[in-house]
């Protein structure tokens, strides 16, 4: 009896030293060649990044020993390579790509099926090297598990920033080119009229999870309807949706093409621009007064420009728009950007294919803005833009160690980030050449 009591008693102490043993810090140590610690200030040479399980515990100088760190701790060679943050696209919709195919889907496709799909698109952009995504529009039960299964650990994916859409009826939101019948059924819960009714669709949205709120201050390129690239959204219901969102601890991001919808929308106090193809004086003035980010997305204007030359699946009124808009884009990116605009790195994948992220840098080096800028708009700016500058955007202790390297210096050569070598995320290696 006496042997019996003491086994059992042996039992919850064996368990506690079982669980001990399976809480010591998981410990990373990269030796990095030529690393980016601070985008926007100059790479140092030869460092030792340290990890202890997610976060970032210290940057030294010169190539420390692993062993110095624990007899458990893994080194990480990339003592020959480019050493940086991971990248982050502030505007990605991880459910879909446009292709002939689109409409098909729509029917065919069950949730269950768009949820699957947007795993494989996630890993593409994590392997990519873009470890922090903002998703602006995708179905919302569907992109919130996948935002909640990659913290979980369950997925692997970038952490995602979920955006939920509140548009007004039959503007760029909403949806379009279906029967009467689909349409019915294909509208979505935060579909608003007015500025009250817009202020409970927005609460609505962030009851449900949204992260972030997307609105459509104007027309867009993809709707399949007539109705241009104008403003949509008046200003009353953009300054509700604003006001109530921030209440809330949300920021608002503003598709906007035509200068009256950017305008409308900076006034009424977004966070940030997307597309902004054709900002004006007054929007470069309100840019700057507001501290409002532009995210350019220079690549979905370049795709959509090659569908509509090279493919006959857009209707008639998408590919008048496309290759009018996509065109343009470019040169007011330019002119935005010699302003003094500030500019976070977004591509809208999913108009492009996903996993081809960093061809936005490249579109951007192209319209004149400097390699150093680039990295900062796709790090450090992104961050800032997320609220998530305490944790994302530069190595340093106390972050998250989301890092990538690639063979040489995307300084000197911003196609670099084309074949991202290596990849981890929250201390974890996601890929490694």
């Amino acid at each position: 009896m006496d042997k019996i009591i003491s086994k059992r008693k042996l039992l919850p102490l064996s368990l506690a030293v079982i669980l001990c043993n399976s809480a010591v810090a998981q410990t990373h140590v990269i030796h990095a060649g030529e690393l980016l610690s601070i985008p926007g200030e100059k790479p140092l040479m030869k460092q030792t990044i340290v990890i202890e399980d997610d976060k970032i515990v210290s940057v030294e100088d010169g190539y420390i020993p692993a062993k110095n760190f624990g007899d458990d701790a893994t080194l990480v060679d990339l003592s020959n390579s480019f050493v940086m943050p991971g990248l982050m696209d502030m505007h990605v919709h991880l459910q879909m790509e446009l292709g002939a195919h689109n409409t098909k889907d729509a029917l065919q496709l069950s949730d269950a099926d768009l949820a699957m799909q947007s795993v494989h698109f996630a890993k593409k952009t994590l392997l990519a090297g873009f470890t922090t995504v903002r998703d602006l529009l995708s179905e919302p039960e569907q992109m919130y598990a996948l935002r909640d299964g990659i913290e979980k650990g369950w997925i692997d994916g970038p952490r995602i920033i979920a955006g939920a859409g509140v548009s007004i009826t039959g503007g760029h939101l909403d949806v379009d080119g279906m029967s009467p019948e689909i349409l019915e059924l294909k509208s979505a819960k935060t579909i608003c009229d007015g500025p009250y009714e817009c202020r409970k669709m927005t609460r609505l949205a962030i009851k449900y999870g949204a992260d972030v709120i997307k609105v459509s201050s104007t027309g867009g390129v993809l709707s399949d309807t007539d109705t241009g690239t104008g403003q949509q959204m008046t200003d009353d219901e953009l300054k509700e949706i604003v006001d109530t969102a921030h209440g809330l601890g949300r920021k608002v991001a503003s598709h906007a093409h035509a200068a009256e919808g950017i305008n409308a929308a900076l006034r009424a106090g977004v966070d940030s621009i997307e597309h902004g193809s054709y900002a004006n004086q007054e929007s470069l003035t309100l840019f700057k007064k507001t501290g409002a980010y532009l995210v350019p997305t220079l690549l979905a204007g370049d795709t959509v420009v090659h569908m509509a030359e090279g493919d006959d699946f857009m209707s008639a009124p998408i590919k008048a728009k496309a290759l009018r808009v996509g065109s343009d884009m470019m040169k007011t990116f330019e002119v935005s950007y010699k302003a003094g605009v500030k500019i976070a790195y977004g591509t809208d994948s999913g108009v492009s294919r996903h996993g081809i992220n960093a061809q936005e840098a490249v579109l951007m080096h192209k319209a004149g803005m400097s390699t150093s800028d680039i990295l900062t708009s796709a790090t450090v700016n992104g961050a800032d833009l997320a609220d998530m500058s305490d944790m994302l955007g530069t190595i340093e202790t106390g972050k998250f160690a989301d890092i990538i390297a690639t063979d040489n210096s995307p300084l000197k050569d911003i196609e670099e980030l084309l074949d991202v070598d290596f990849v981890m995320k929250g201390g974890k290696v996601f890929k490694q050449k």
